[in-house]
């Protein structure tokens, strides 16, 4: 439960995002979106999360609860009649302070990828073989992110080598034993464990949920380096180039390209973050391809060139067909 103390995954003042891209209308805030954003694809795509904890999608909204500082809010994110968003603060939880506000609508900002011109993205795929047909059948479908650097380097290392569903589960029994949770309406919004309470864990401390001794300790180790301040997604985003920050991940322990290009791409936003060697990615050009057996790299490589700074979306509507 919510113990009311400072925590190291809270949102902190953002001085950053531009007033126009969001309003505040006292009980709730509405939030600008791009024409190429449609809020059903969005919705679709994240109800199909198998044992999801840290949302809750029912009917066409979506429940999530966030840390402000000392104040945990539930909120409801539902669709605007003029194209955009609304975040509705339930159990009369709406924060006082504007800079808790104006969190609330980047961290919303973020985790729907709304300032990324997804023009560019289209244009190109409409001209390619592989993608035209995804564009039209998903069109408006942003990359989901994961806007907590830690969260996403957990989602990483819990993934790798298991099929998504069981990702899910281990994901369920982390977060429900490490975690925080609000109640409201009878029912727990669940928090991802921070960095600062995993960092002073032992591999035995997560015996209990389902990963190899190796997963919890390359876990732990993340989390020690970000609660010592050594890794931190500010220090990340200063770094002068993609390549360069794909070898400052890959330095981790536990951490191999795939889950670097994962955290570039979902957190990170790198549009060039390619994950080459994923297995989602190799089945859905297996399949759109009617091939019998599974493309090799080369051959993904080349049906890649054309996508070149731009495979990160190319990677999340390729994702989109099988998920």
């Amino acid at each position: 439960m919510i113990d009311n103390k400072t925590d190291s995954n809270e949102m902190v003042p953002h001085p950053n995002l531009p007033a126009c891209t969001w309003e505040d209308h006292g009980s709730e805030i509405h939030i600008k979106v791009p024409n190429e954003f449609d809020y059903k694809q969005n919705l679709n795509y994240l109800a199909n999360a198998p044992n999801e904890c840290t949302f809750h999608v029912k009917g066409q909204c979506i429940y999530k609860a966030l840390s402000l500082g000392i104040e945990t809010l539930v909120i409801e994110i539902s669709e605007h009649k003029e194209n955009g968003l609304i975040i509705h603060f339930l159990s009369d939880s709406r924060p006082e302070e504007k800079w808790q506000r104006a969190e609330i609508a980047r961290y919303i900002r973020e985790w729907f990828d709304l300032d990324y011109d997804l023009k560019p993205f289209y244009e190109m795929a409409k001209a390619d073989p592989l993608l035209k047909q995804l564009v039209c059948d998903f069109y408006g479908l942003r990359v989901l992110g994961i806007p907590d650097l830690f969260e996403a380097f957990c989602w990483g290392i819990l993934g790798q080598q298991i099929n998504l569903g069981f990702a899910y589960t281990l994901k369920k029994q982390f977060v429900e034993k490490f975690g925080e949770f609000i109640e409201w309406n009878g029912k727990k919004y669940w928090m991802f464990p921070s960095y600062n309470r995993i960092s002073q864990l032992t591999p035995a401390d997560l015996a209990d949920i389902k990963m190899t001794v190796k997963k919890s300790e390359y876990i732990i180790g993340i989390a020690q380096l970000m609660a010592n301040g050594e890794l931190s997604k500010e220090k990340l985003m200063k770094m002068a180039t993609f390549k360069e920050v794909e070898k400052r991940l890959i330095k981790i322990r536990g951490i191999g390209p795939w889950t670097a290009n994962y955290v570039l791409m979902r957190c990170l936003r790198f549009p060039t973050a390619f994950p080459i060697d994923d297995v989602g990615l190799i089945n859905s050009v297996k399949l759109l391809l009617s091939m019998d057996r599974k493309p090799t790299k080369e051959e993904i490589l080349e049906l890649a060139i054309p996508w070149k700074n731009l495979e990160s979306y190319t990677t999340f509507y390729l994702w989109r067909v099988l998920y």
